[in-house]
């Protein structure tokens, strides 16, 4: 594999590493990593300690994250977590051949990690299995769970959630990848009733999907009010009238780094 020796904002997908059972880097991946470009100058200014993906795959995202944060702050720390044993193996060799370090770790989720890391995490970055399927291929072995999302395409996106909350700390970020079938309005809102506020950072539609790279944060002036008196259907036009028009249409990644 070649080595990385130019600056980048973002992983270079030649020297994104691979295998037969691990998700190479598609349209939900770019669409995850543009948002964090398009969030860049906030995600500076937040100045985050410790970073975190679940699910990480290939090692795209959380190889651009560190770049997008820049290589030279060393106090930044970042950790990674996949089910999958190959994708743990293939983001290492991704992660090196981009000069940049993470802690992995081989669990579902973040098990194990619950006490460790309780309220720790300032960003985290998930592009979780999505797409509605059969409840049976939910945590299937190989490359399956890295799509499968059970009914409605939610059922590990639910998992997720909680983990998430207790995880992140008081000025905790979390950018997750959502579909049209999960329901995106009723995400936020449930979000919204843990106390966090949302907004939808990219809208992209594909051939085959449209998907919503949502940002949650923490808001500490939500009241029960606000959350009773909205409908899932005004909640997600709200977040809709918040993305700029160029965003709604891509139909491939801009990004030059191939």
């Amino acid at each position: 594999m070649d080595t990385y020796k130019e600056v980048s904002k973002t992983a270079q997908i030649r020297l994104v590493s691979s295998h037969n059972e691990v998700y190479e880097p598609c349209d939900d991946s770019f669409a995850l990593v543009d948002a964090l470009l398009a969030d860049r100058t906030n995600l500076l200014e937040h100045c985050p300690t410790l970073c975190m993906e679940i699910g990480c795959g290939s090692g795209y995202v959380i190889t651009s994250l560190a770049l997008i944060l820049g290589r030279e702050r060393g106090d930044v720390n970042y950790i990674a977590t996949d089910i999958n044993p190959n994708a743990v193996k293939v983001t290492r060799e991704t992660l090196d051949a981009h000069g940049v370090n993470a802690e992995l770790i081989l669990t579902d989720i973040a098990s194990g990690l619950e006490n460790r890391l309780a309220g720790m995490i300032d960003v985290m970055v998930v592009n979780p299995p999505y797409v509605p399927t059969p409840e049976d291929e939910v945590g299937a072995e190989g490359i399956v769970s890295s799509w499968a999302g059970g009914e409605n395409g939610r059922s590990l996106i639910d998992r997720i959630l909680p983990v998430a909350d207790h995880l992140l700390s008081e000025k905790g970020w979390l950018y997750m990848v959502t579909l049209t079938a999960n329901n995106p309005s009723e995400i936020c809102l449930q979000m919204k009733k843990k106390g966090y506020a949302s907004k939808i950072i990219i809208q992209r539609s594909t051939e085959e999907e449209s998907l919503h790279i949502i940002k949650f944060w923490r808001d500490f002036d939500t009241t029960v009010d606000d959350i009773t008196d909205q409908s899932p259907f005004g909640f997600l036009r709200s977040l809709l009238a918040q993305i700029p028009l160029v965003s709604l249409w891509r139909g491939s990644n801009s990004n030059d780094n191939f």
